[in-house]
């Protein structure tokens, strides 16, 4: 785990994904397909669309049809991993959903919702590996919960309670992508963003 991404290095996701950034949860998940996925995930593969701001139309009509549940994700293969990206959606982040689709591999998903909420998940082979919110780095949880310090430090994350915040700790959402990177060596550009192939689907939440 040797990248160096910073949270400097997503800015451009305000300036450019600004609704996304609102409420947003992205996953990658290693060696699978995306069809895959969303079998794994209960769900058949729907529409397919180019580029990460497709994605929002569905997302939000789907909320509205059906309450959050099934949730819109939209799925894209990158290399040995696929990208779930969910607008307004959490599918990524529930444990129930990603821990059994985590058994074998890796999966890193982190989530935000409209009133600030966040969560960064590391499960690997069935287990979570770590977990914190963003905002609150310094409590974390999981197996390995301090296996990342120096990663989590050099993306942006503050990591103790009496460290005073200073500007740059607004980007602690953007901090999460520099993880992400780290942790599974993929790192997420606009031209990416632009261009990738998604397959949407609806998935049903499992319960705990």
């Amino acid at each position: 785990m040797t990248r160096t991404t910073t949270a400097d290095d997503y800015t451009w996701l305000r300036e450019r994904y600004a609704s996304l950034m609102e409420a947003y949860c992205v996953t990658l998940v290693r060696a699978i397909t995306p069809d895959r996925l969303l079998h794994e995930l209960g769900a058949e593969p729907g529409i397919r669309v180019s580029g990460v701001q497709a994605l929002r139309e569905p997302s939000y009509t789907s909320w509205d049809d059906h309450d959050g549940d099934p949730l819109f994700v939209g799925v894209a293969a990158l290399g040995e991993w696929s990208l779930m990206v969910e607008y307004n959606g959490f599918v990524g982040v529930t444990g129930a959903a990603m821990l059994p689709v985590s058994r074998g591999r890796t999966v890193v998903s982190h989530f935000r919702n409209v009133n600030a909420m966040d969560h960064f998940y590391w499960f690997e082979d069935g287990e979570t590996r770590l977990h914190f919110e963003p905002l609150f780095a310094y409590a974390r949880d999981g197996s390995h919960a301090d296996e990342l310090l120096a990663e989590m430090r050099e993306s942006g994350f503050e990591l103790s309670e009496d460290e005073e915040e200073d500007e740059s700790y607004d980007l602690h959402t953007e901090a999460a992508f520099a993880l992400s990177h780290r942790v599974t060596g993929v790192r997420l550009t606009p031209e990416l963003f632009a261009s990738l192939e998604f397959t949407g689907a609806l998935v049903p939440i499992p319960r705990d």
